[in-house]
């Protein structure tokens, strides 16, 4: 929302500066995001008269100029524009001025030989206006030496405050003054709003076309005729002040509309009579209606959508936009005037499906004031007839206006209760009063009379926030939560620590945290096992963000290759988030993943003088998914490794982490070159992906104190061991052998060999392990390592059919 200092002081009487005004407004809750002030970047520019003009010398296009400034002291500027005559009155610009149309800061210098001591300004240059063909000629009338945004108005700040949706009296400079007014930086002005008589009845007759249960969509419709109107420019403050918050002015009825929109929050609409074929009505959309709007596009209208319609059909999307067919322009004599109430709901879904955004849906889809829609339309037409001329008639009115008045029982001692804070009570009562509640009773319960313009206010919390905001947050005594006795129990849910866990041990491994969008493109999400109807998004903030992910996997693949399209080609990322399989609760699943590319391997990144780069492999990623396993406490016991994974990982380089054969917790491995090629992704790439949800919780302890350190004094052994075994028998299995074969002596089991060629069967390989033993009671004999050694190699033969190669 924004208004101009000048624009809010007609509704507000202060002498407050514009530093204190944008303090109260975020003070009291209408956060100020930005002040313009254009006096201040125009403050160099002052009025001045062109004393001669003559012709450049060495050049057929420049003049040289004498300019008085208005400090008695001429100066020469040399100047380009067509239009530079002498005793014209135009804008200076002196040396060491920055100049925004041209983004230069003038300096003395010397143009075709001749010195220039400044500039003369078009309006482009000022960066006021778009004519560039000449300088600026204010006429003769203009004060010489004055400041030229104050002698052209432009030393009016203008104010952006942010609204929350729940404010909609505040989407008028009125409802802002208000509120100031409320907090003691002024006194709101009354005003006097005569309706005005017209003459005769209106000839247009106006129908609300709806069911029973539809009548909510518009409780009320005014309209007004007015005859012999003069449709010209509107006045140069009202242009201003449009111009000033971003509005284009288009000729006198529209800005009318629009100035009325945010000086008093109520939207109007003008139709040219002459363009308006028979009795309006006010009804649902008819499918296969469309509307050429004034945006210059033809929207495809459904029955969820209300338009007014004449004869021929719809001429406005109802409090949305109007149609370009029975639009204002400099032709129009007689104009209908529109003061209507919609249905919020109803704005708001008809405007996101049409996709349009207007002020008008802006106001509507947050509620106006009820009981200012026919004062609205006196106040339009009033303005009508001061700016245009014409003859009003009377107002036609169909519907009424409908009761949105409330009343709060309100006792005083909800603001101690409530906001902690002790007010006195004449004090929470002036409050409400000016902000336009009607308070009646004397005891500690009174009874409170909601305004019509305040449809947020529907309790007794909400009046508690209204005393609160406008006597300060600040004046709440801030007192130390009260510290209970003993241990506190713990907040955190085990899914909870597990995320915060998973992020600290990848942050550890050297991964970088990213946060990617929760919604993908379909052809990602289809890629990565999703793409279902059930997860696209009815409203996308984008189109080619259309579906729920249903792994974190593409978002970090794509965030890699970004990095790398900017220089950083060796990324290391890490996510912890949501991932959905369907649009029921129990879809939801969250998930750990990690992508390396390049060379980003836990060992570094990047070139290194002794050439040693290595590009990141399938293992990389597997060891990423078992560490983190481990960071989580997770028991690795009953862990199996298959070969394989989702159809988005390489086939024979990726594989997939589960307990038993059907609970699978997570998959790793090189990204498919077809996946790669999908994506437009290059380089080396591995991904792993742990479903958090799908892993076993730790065994409860009763304390979680550490179990004692137990080292044996005993000296540790290894012994190496080679197997043949076929060659779709994984190492996997021989190690898990191994360990079951003497749980007690075995701690460890690592392949570091694997053959195939001479000296190995056709179809089989050999592959090595080394098996650690620790003697815990004694030291071993030669003869118990023996036998140990020879239950090991029976157990791996049985479970796995090796023999031990000689």
């Amino acid at each position: 929302m924004k208004f101009t200092l000048s624009w809010l002081k007609d509704h507000l009487d202060t002498e407050a500066s514009l530093d204190a005004i944008a303090e109260a407004l975020t003070r009291i809750g209408l956060e100020v995001e930005g002040i313009a002030d254009k006096a201040a970047a125009l403050a160099p520019y002052v009025v001045a008269r062109v004393l001669t003009a003559e012709q450049h010398p060495n050049a057929d296009r420049l003049r040289v100029c004498t300019v008085d400034a208005g400090d008695g002291r001429p100066v020469q500027v040399v100047c380009g524009a067509p239009n530079a005559r002498a005793g014209m009155t135009s804008v200076f610009a002196p040396p060491g001025t920055y100049v925004p149309g041209k983004g230069i800061t003038l300096s003395v210098g010397t143009i075709r030989g001749v010195e220039s001591h400044g500039m003369l300004c078009s309006g482009a240059e000022l960066g006021i206006g778009e004519d560039h063909d000449g300088i600026l000629d204010l006429g003769a009338d203009a004060p010489v030496g004055v400041p030229y945004a104050r002698h052209a108005g432009l030393d009016d700040p203008v104010i952006e405050i942010n609204l929350t949706p729940n404010r909609p009296d505040c989407t008028s400079v009125r409802g802002i003054a208000r509120d100031l007014a409320a907090a003691g930086l002024g006194v709101l002005k009354r005003e006097t709003l005569p309706p005005v008589r017209g003459e005769g009845a209106c000839p247009v007759t106006v129908a609300l076309a709806f069911e029973p249960a539809d009548r909510g969509l518009c409780p009320l419709f005014a309209l007004r005729l007015v005859r012999g109107v003069r449709n010209g420019p509107s006045p140069a403050w009202m242009q201003a002040r449009l111009r000033a918050i971003g509005l284009r002015p288009i000729n006198a009825l529209v800005d009318i509309t629009n100035y009325v929109t945010f000086d008093r929050g109520r939207p109007l609409h003008v139709f040219d009579a002459a363009k308006v074929h028979g009795a309006l009505t006010v009804r649902r959309a008819r499918e296969g209606e469309t509307l050429l709007a004034l945006d210059g596009r033809t929207h495809a209208l459904t029955d969820d959508t209300v338009v007014i319609a004449d004869a021929n059909g719809p001429e406005s999307i109802a409090g949305i936009m109007g149609g370009q067919a029975s639009g204002c322009d400099e032709t129009t004599t007689d104009v209908l005037i529109e003061s209507a109430l919609w249905d919020p709901a109803n704005i708001a879904a008809s405007g996101r499906r049409l996709g349009i955004i207007t002020d008008a849906r802006y106001r509507f889809e947050r509620g106006v004031d009820p009981a200012f829609t026919l004062p609205g339309l006196d106040l339009a037409t009033r303005l009508v007839l001061d700016l245009c001329g014409g003859t009003p008639s009377q107002a036609t009115i169909a519907g009424e206006v409908p009761d949105s008045e409330r009343i709060v029982d309100f006792p005083w001692t909800e603001v101690r209760r409530l906001a902690g804070i002790d007010l006195p009570r004449i004090e929470m009562k002036v409050t409400l009063e000016a902000l336009g509640f009607h308070v009646a009773g004397t005891g500690d319960r009174v009874k409170v009379l909601t305004p019509s313009w305040r449809p947020d206010i529907e309790g007794k919390a909400d009046l508690v926030e209204e005393i609160v905001r406008i006597a300060g947050l600040d004046r709440i005594e801030a007192k130390p939560l009260p510290r209970p006795a003993g241990v506190g129990r713990p907040l955190l849910t085990p899914m909870q620590k597990r995320t915060r866990t998973a992020k600290r041990a990848l942050a550890a491994r050297g991964l970088m945290e990213a946060v990617t969008w929760s919604f993908i493109p379909q052809a990602d999400a289809e890629l990565f096992g999703g793409g279902g109807g059930d997860l696209r998004l009815a409203n996308p903030i984008a189109a080619d963000l259309s579906d729920m992910r249903p792994s974190l996997v593409p978002g970090l693949l794509r965030a890699a290759q970004r990095n790398a399209d900017r220089g950083y080609p060796d990324a290391a990322l890490f996510e912890v988030g949501q991932c959905f399989g369907n649009d029921q609760p129990e879809g939801q699943s969250t998930r750990a993943a990690g992508v390396r590319r390049g060379s980003a391997t836990l060992g570094g990144a990047g070139r290194h003088w002794d050439g040693g780069i290595e590009a990141v492999d399938a293992f990389d990623a597997k060891a990423d998914a078992l560490a983190l396993l481990a960071s989580l406490g997770v028991p690795t016991g009953g862990l199996q490794v298959t070969a394989g994974g989702p159809a988005w990982l390489h086939p024979g380089r990726s594989g997939t982490l589960r307990f038993g054969p059907k609970t699978e917790v997570g998959w790793f491995g090189a990204v498919h070159p077809r996946t790669m090629q999908a994506l437009d992704l290059k380089g080396s790439l591995v991904a792993f992906e742990i479903v958090l949800d799908a892993l076993p919780l730790p065994k409860h302890r009763p304390t979680k104190a550490k179990p004692a350190l137990a080292l044996s004094e005993f000296q540790p052994l290894s012994r190496d061991f080679a197997f043949v075994v076929p060659r779709d028998v994984a190492a996997g299995d021989i190690v898990k052998a191994a360990q079951g074969a003497e749980r007690k002596l075995v701690t460890g089991v690592e392949v570091f060999d694997l053959y195939e060629g001479p000296g190995v069967p056709e179809g089989a390989k050999s592959v090595a392990v080394a098996v650690r033993l620790q003697p815990v009671e004694r030291t071993l004999t030669d003869a118990e390592i023996e036998a140990v050694s020879a239950r090991i190699v029976a157990e791996v033969s049985r479970r796995t059919g090796a023999t031990l190669r000689m």
